[in-house]
This record gives structure tokens, C-alpha cells and sequence, in this order.
């Protein structure tokens, strides 16, 4: 909790966060405290119910799933430009407000420059781990920090999970964490036109680009803004 106000107040510093978000920190008997801006929206999963089915398939659907996606890397486009990485977007951490804006939170493992980090980065969710950050994970001890870049291809693993229901990188559930992440590090994904609900090319060739196994060939965030 520390950590995340830390980082609450550096990103609200460097203009990459409202101000309005953090609203105060403390402790008492028990320990920390940490209050937040209470956003009205509805996580990103349930927001897209509508969208994982055929009745999604409507002309007001496809601007309103292209909103979310916007105003979701316009977020992060301001905390790359600031030098900073989410580090855990995902599903949860995304909220769609009923304008259709996406709103993220969840900052406690996010990084920055010159971070004075009480936790090291080990990765966030599983499903939504990019796969040069899976590779790491594997091929360091557990108590080694790593530098997170795999933003933009979280962004779209959550995109076709919450819009396909099914998760990008397919294997058993029953496979513990590592095995599942040495799966994710061969770069492999699930074609979305295969399992998508319904068509929406411009949708499905950001999401699939996005995917790409090597980071060099994603788009950024900043281009992101203005491909959906």
C-alpha cells in the first residue's frame, strides 16, 4: 500500500495521472490506509458481456468497444510518456464508465524512473503476461526485480479475452504458474479470427497487432490512440 501511494504521487507529479484520483494516505493501529477517487464503472469483463455474444454484432457496438480501447491506451500513453509502465493491466484493473470510457487503476505494481521499490516486479497476472516478461520470470531467481514493458501486449491479451471469452495463450488450467508461462514465452497465440464473436476487422487488426511475439513490432501505446 505504500508502494502504490508512492507511486500514485509521483505519477500525479509527472502529469501522468489526475490529481483527483489520490485523495489521502495514512496509517493507524493496524497499519496503512490508502484512499482513491471512486470511479462508477463496471470491470471490463462484465462490461463486454453484450459484446461476447452474436446480438453484439450491432453498428452503435463496434464505436463503443473502439472508446474503450482509446481512452484505455490514451491512459497509458501518458504513463509511457512519463517513463512509467502500468505493469498489471489486465481485466480487473479496467473499469468502463457508462460513457463508454475505460478508467484504470490498480498501481501498486507499476514502474517508474529512479523507483525506490519496496516489492520487486515479478509479474502480475498470468494470463496477461506478455511473452518476453514470461521469459524472465523463468529464467531469473524469485527475488530478482524485473523492468516490465509489456504493456501493450496486456492491453490486447485482455481486449480478446474479455471480448472472444477465451484467453489468447491456450493451456490447462490444471499447469502451475511456470508451466503456463513457459507456454506464453514460445510467443504463440490463439488466431482471433477463429474465435471472435462476430466481425470487426479495424478491432481485430489492433488487438492481433498488439499480439505480436516480438515487442519491437507492437505498436505504442501513442499509436494505439488513433488505430481503433
Amino acid at each position: 500500500m505504500a508502494q502504490e501511494d508512492d507511486h500514485l504521487r509521483r505519477l500525479t507529479a509527472a502529469d501522468a495521472l489526475s490529481p483527483g484520483y489520490r485523495v489521502s494516505a495514512g496509517t493507524w493501529d493496524g497499519g496503512r490506509w490508502l484512499a482513491v477517487n471512486w470511479i462508477d464503472g463496471a470491470p471490463l469483463w462484465r462490461a463486454l458481456a453484450l459484446a461476447r455474444g452474436p446480438e453484439g454484432n450491432r453498428v452503435s457496438v463496434r464505436p463503443w468497444l473502439a472508446g474503450i480501447a482509446r481512452t484505455w491506451t490514451e491512459r497509458l500513453a501518458l504513463m509511457h510518456a512519463a517513463g512509467w509502465a502500468h505493469a498489471d493491466v489486465q481485466l480487473t484493473n479496467t473499469l468502463v464508465t457508462h460513457d463508454g470510457h475505460a478508467a484504470v487503476i490498480d498501481y501498486a505494481l507499476a514502474c517508474g524512473p529512479g523507483d525506490g521499490r519496496r516489492v520487486p516486479y515479478r509479474g502480475a497476472l498470468t494470463h496477461t503476461t506478455a511473452p518476453e516478461l514470461a521469459t524472465q520470470i523463468l529464467d531469473t531467481p524469485t527475488d530478482t526485480h524485473i523492468q516490465p514493458s509489456g504493456d501493450v501486449w496486456s492491453l490486447g491479451a485482455s481486449l480478446f479475452w474479455c471480448w472472444t471469452g477465451q484467453r489468447p495463450v491456450a493451456y490447462d488450467d490444471d499447469l502451475d504458474r511456470l508451466e503456463k508461462l513457459s507456454i506464453i514465452a514460445r510467443g504463440t497465440t490463439t488466431a482471433l479470427r477463429g474465435v471472435r464473436p462476430w466481425a470487426f476487422p479495424a478491432f481485430e487488426d489492433a488487438i492481433t497487432a498488439c499480439l505480436a511475439p516480438d515487442p519491437a513490432a507492437r505498436p505504442t501505446a501513442k499509436e494505439l490512440t488513433v488505430a481503433w
